[in-house]
């Protein structure tokens, strides 16, 4: 440890995080609100080269949005339309089939779905959506799903959670994805989402998912109403099942976007971005990944996120991604693996092609 970080007023931690001890609520707090980025920076950087060195991955993946139609109407959300409403859109199965074949041969590893709560889409469409991808590219990893919409399926279809993830995971699903999480503390949820299933039934969904062998995320929205006290309260939460579970392969900071939605909070400053990395990689001890969603965050500020704890890009290109845009994000709809292989080079890293279980591919062969 260096002279300066020995005289930080957070010393202590780096030192904790330096021999590998667990750090507490109280300690996350004060990391939080320390004004010394630099050693909070280096404390995550520390843990993020323990485990993943200079190796910063990224995935080739599409993004399929089926459907734009909600009937929840979560404050911070820019996405979701009503049905009828202008801007709405739904696809059919041969539709999305269709769109699915452009994508042959071309060594795509994963395919991200994303979609709402739709009011009349029934639960057979969701498994013939699976089955149709699957017999199109039946190499390609399928995410998809909260677990708030697995939780819509399961009352559509009046079956158990637990049945109806069996039954996508037989019909083409590998594995969940971490939407839907947005702030743990309830108090924060019945302002922002009161109508989303609660912490509880989140992981719940989760936990029957890593009892099948699958592999999931887990996300947390910040920016927008949350304390750090909440902020904090999320991360160990998400430590606790982690524990029991090992389930979780990557955690996912999100940071709220004001534009077009009802919440009307401000955006956070950069600073505080890197500190929920930081911090996020400090806690998130038994969770192997930190990913940067660059196309929420920027491509500059991800640049540098790689110094904060973060060892994942996401993917190369996002086809008419919506969400964030919907909420007012400037970054490209399009990067090429050339340009973001440049971007991790440019950040002193090393970039390489991975799967969607994390496993690293040589990305002139992959």
């Amino acid at each position: 440890m260096s002279a300066v970080i020995a005289n930080s007023e957070i010393a202590d931690l780096v030192e904790k995080a330096e021999a590998g001890e667990r750090l507490t609520a109280a300690d996350g707090l004060r990391l939080f609100r320390t004004r010394d980025i630099a050693a909070l920076g280096y404390a995550a950087n520390m843990v993020r080269e323990r485990l993943h060195g200079n190796t910063t991955t990224y995935i080739v993946n599409r993004y399929l949005h089926y459907s734009n139609v909600c009937w929840d109407t979560c404050r911070f959300c820019s996405f979701y339309r009503k049905p009828g409403e202008p801007g709405s859109f739904t696809r059919t199965v041969p539709e999305i089939v269709a769109w699915a074949r452009r994508f042959e041969g071309q060594g795509v590893q994963e395919l991200h779905i994303v979609g709402g709560l739709h009011p009349a889409l029934k639960y057979d469409y969701y498994l013939d959506m699976l089955r149709g991808l699957k017999a199109v590219l039946p190499e390609t990893s399928v995410k998809g799903f909260t677990a708030v919409e697995v939780d819509w399926f399961a009352r559509i279809a009046r079956k158990d959670a637990s049945t109806v993830l069996r039954e996508l995971h037989k019909a083409g699903l590998d594995s969940l994805t971490g939407g839907g999480a947005e702030i743990f503390a309830e108090h924060v949820r019945k302002q922002i989402c009161p109508n989303k299933i609660n912490a509880a039934r989140y992981f719940e969904i989760h936990g029957y998912a890593h009892e099948m062998g699958l592999k999931t995320q887990v996300t947390m929205l910040y920016g927008h109403m949350e304390s750090d006290e909440d902020r904090v309260d999320h991360l160990l939460r998400v430590r606790d099942h982690q524990d029991a579970t090992n389930g979780f392969q990557v955690f996912i900071p999100l940071a709220y976007h004001p534009e077009n939605n009802a919440l009307k909070a401000r955006r956070a400053s950069g600073v505080t971005d890197l500190k929920v990395y930081a911090v996020s990689r400090l806690l998130l001890d038994n969770v192997p990944h930190l990913k940067c969603y660059w196309i929420s965050a920027g491509l500059k500020l991800a640049q540098v996120a790689l110094g904060y704890g973060v060892d994942d890009l996401d993917g190369i290109v996002y086809e008419h991604e919506r969400i964030f845009h919907d909420a007012g994000s400037n970054t490209p709809q399009q990067l090429s693996e050339e340009q973001l292989r440049r971007m991790i080079t440019d950040a002193d890293r090393r970039p390489c092609r991975r799967d969607s279980r994390y496993q690293l591919l040589d990305p002139a062969t992959a």
